[in-house]
């Protein structure tokens, strides 16, 4: 899909540098990614201490 963004050049260029990456489509689908990934891991916290899974490791460990 083509999409027009009016980036701030220092940034883009900083990005392409400290990323390696070849394209600026490459940096901004890696931008995207890792923020999907942030927001993923957030939500995913929300939930510490509210499920209760009893796993017995050793059970596991033994399969």
């Amino acid at each position: 899909m083509r999409t027009t963004l009016n980036l701030p050049r220092d940034i883009l260029n900083e990005a392409l540098r400290v990323t390696h990456c070849r394209t600026k489509t490459m940096v901004i689908l890696l931008a995207l990614q890792n923020l999907i990934q942030k927001e993923k891991l957030k939500k995913l916290k929300d939930y510490r201490g509210r499920l209760n899974l009893e796993v017995d490791l050793n059970k596991l460990r033994c399969r």
